[in-house]
């Protein structure tokens, strides 16, 4: 898979999420990014909008918060082939691992055939303790 060209800025947006070990806010980027003239929240959301598009980044719903895709390279993953996305997020140090699981996968598209429903997006997000704060 080729990587989509991007712009100056989408490639600072993508370069912030992928060195960070946890999700973050569109503001938070916004911080990070103020050296390298980011003045405005619409300049991260239109970056992370296009990141999106292309599967680079997922957004993580219950924090209202982004991460990069850990999965980009896979062959069952890649661009918009995500299948089921799945995150565990520590609720102590707010570290996301993504992982995806064909089996589930699979349950999910049994279900959704049986129901003759047409799923959009598949996002599973597991609150807790990550190891080291277990």
């Amino acid at each position: 898979m080729t990587s989509p060209a991007l712009t100056k800025n989408q490639t600072l947006v993508f370069d912030v999420l992928t060195k960070s070990e946890s999700a973050l806010s569109a503001y938070t980027i916004l911080d990070k990014l103020r050296d390298n003239g980011f003045r405005a929240p619409l300049q991260v959301y239109r970056a992370l909008d296009k990141l999106l598009e292309h599967g680079m980044v997922h957004r993580l719903e219950s924090l209202n918060a982004f991460v990069a895709c850990a999965h980009q390279q896979s062959a069952c993953c890649g661009s918009h082939g995500h299948g089921t996305v799945a995150f565990a997020i520590c609720d102590s140090c707010g570290h996301v691992i993504e992982f995806h699981d064909h089996e589930v996968d699979h349950r999910l598209d049994d279900w959704a055939r049986g129901q003759r429903f047409k799923p959009e997006k598949r996002t599973i997000e597991i609150r807790g303790l990550c190891e080291s704060c277990a």
